[in-house]
């Protein structure tokens, strides 16, 4: 053994850290073949090396054979290699509650069924027992693995239909038919869209002019909105708008609508009823006394006879009519 100073220690030290795999082990094989006298023990004792390290570089210098590493072998495997019987279940249960990404921008799966349901189906459908599944945290990261990101729930599943619905809807186109068909009667679809904030911020639109509309970038808190009220003449296809700065309430509703009709009465002077199409809210529907009362007072006022039309949003399918860029909904039926 050649006796060596702490100095070149160090350097020997700092030489083998920066070197990995085969490279490393043939330093320090060759090291100690030089400096220690072919003895594994003496250089781990000197230089801190591993000495089953150091055995392997000298076999690899005497037989001219470099072992391949294969450190994805080391360590614990995924749940799924160890167990594939687990991710064709996993597979088998999250692909009907899947569906792909709607602009397929991305190779993944959207999924309704989370991990606690997933593992709840592994052990009901799929005859797992509790013991044997992993936690639910683990097969959330299995199904991430497998490409199924879970998808946001709804509040609140809409009900789509109800064995009502088409009776409902028989005598929503059979009083809409009746009133097309009459001279002496009027349908209008009346609908409320999103509060504007009154301000100069950028909303992403686009003008056609010289220079460029100035707007500020953010929206720096303002609290003037306007709210607007869209009326339809379903025959002429006439859309008026109205805007209001007080909430969505029964009292704009109908106050837009009086308003609609005093700058219509000459060219409606001869019609006698009033058929009204509009969504069911919390607003306007036929619980909300406030409106009940305000429409039965247009209408006296008016001497209309007057039919709402009205469906719960959670009931029917909502056709939409664009119309001079506003979409009105379009919805029926309750004859009130």
């Amino acid at each position: 053994m050649i006796p060596l100073s702490k100095q070149y220690i160090a350097t020997l030290k700092d030489a083998a850290k920066k070197l990995t795999g085969a490279k490393r082990r043939g330093f320090e094989a060759q090291v100690t073949l030089d400096y220690f006298n072919s003895k594994p023990y003496l250089a781990e004792q000197t230089l801190g090396w591993d000495r089953k390290t150091i055995e392997l570089g000298i076999n690899e210098l005497r037989t001219g054979i470099v072992c391949v590493e294969n450190f994805k072998a080391r360590g614990n495997k995924k749940t799924e290699v160890k167990n594939p019987q687990l991710e064709v279940d996993i597979i088998a249960l999250a692909e009907p509650h899947s569906q792909t990404d709607p602009k397929f921008q991305t190779l993944f799966k959207y999924t309704r069924i989370t991990a606690k349901g997933m593992r709840m189906a592994l052990i009901t459908e799929k005859d797992w027992k509790h013991k044997d599944l992993p936690c639910e945290k683990t097969i959330g990261t299995i199904l991430n693995r497998l490409g199924y990101c879970l998808r946001r729930v709804q509040k609140a599943k809409p009900l789509k239909k109800i064995p009502e619905t088409d009776a409902i809807f028989d005598n929503l186109n059979k009083i809409n038919k009746e009133s097309d068909l009459r001279e002496d009667s009027l349908r209008i679809s009346i609908d409320t869209k999103a509060k504007v904030n009154l301000c100069d911020s950028s909303r992403g639109g686009t003008s056609r002019c010289q220079k460029a509309v100035q707007a500020g970038d953010h929206d720096m808190g303002h609290k003037d909105k306007l709210a607007p009220f869209g009326i339809l003449n379903k025959m002429t296809g006439l859309l008026t708008i109205m805007f209001g700065v007080s909430f969505e309430t029964s009292d704009f509703i109908v106050d837009c609508l009086e308003r609609w009709w005093d700058e219509n009465k000459e060219e409606n002077s001869h019609i006698k009823q009033l058929v009204i199409n509009l969504d069911n809210g919390p607003q306007n529907s036929s619980h909300r006394t406030q409106f009940m009362k305000r429409m039965i007072e247009f209408a006296d006022k008016k001497t209309l006879k007057s039919y709402w039309l009205t469906i719960h949003l959670t009931i029917a399918n909502i056709t939409l009519l664009n119309v001079a860029g506003v979409s009105l909904k379009t919805i029926g039926v309750r004859h009130c």
